[in-house]
């Protein structure tokens, strides 16, 4: 169900960018955000999406949507969690499958497309893409935004500490996976 709503959101959120008044990509974005937040996309599952705690922080201290951090974050947490931990490279692999249709020969190859892939959809919605992009011109509140998020991660996929969410931050100050 959760690969059906990225799809959806996949589909549609480049119409409602390019055709802002179109009901049918407003509509379909509605119904795709009160179904992945009505509780039910998260009942049997382990839940710890690393970027919300992360991009929270990114908000708090400056003047930055949700949704262009969490744009911003979601490669660069995706990129290190696969090198961090070859663990996740088959969940990747899936969501490569699932959500993006890709059909590499090994998983390895197609976990790093499926985010790169990512990258470059989100890339193609039109906002700034680094943190310099959107105003944030250096590193000097990440050590207090990543000791405060990370105190919020325990229940993440991969555990992250401090070190790990101002890795994720750095990566973030340049366009690309590192």
């Amino acid at each position: 169900m959760i690969e059906g709503l990225l799809r959806s959101v996949i589909k549609w959120a480049p119409v409602a960018i390019k055709h802002p008044d179109s009901l049918p990509a407003r509509q379909n974005l509605m119904w795709t955000a009160t179904a992945a937040l009505n509780g039910e996309m998260g009942a049997g599952n382990r839940n710890g999406w690393s970027c919300h705690p992360m991009e929270h922080e990114l908000s708090a201290y400056y003047d930055i949507t949700h949704g262009v951090g969490l744009g911003i974050l979601t490669p660069r947490w995706m990129h290190y969690v696969l090198t961090t931990d070859p663990t996740t490279t088959a969940l990747f692999a899936r969501f490569g499958r699932n959500v993006w249709h890709l059909t590499d020969a090994e998983d390895e190859d197609l976990a790093g497309h499926a985010i790169a892939k990512t990258l470059a959809w989100i890339t193609s919605l039109g906002f700034g893409m680094t943190l310099p992009e959107v105003g944030i011109p250096d590193d000097k509140n990440f050590a207090p935004m990543a000791q405060a998020a990370a105190k919020r991660l325990g229940n993440a996929y991969l555990p992250l500490d401090e070190a790990a969410v101002t890795a994720i931050y750095q990566a973030s100050m340049t366009p690309g996976l590192a």
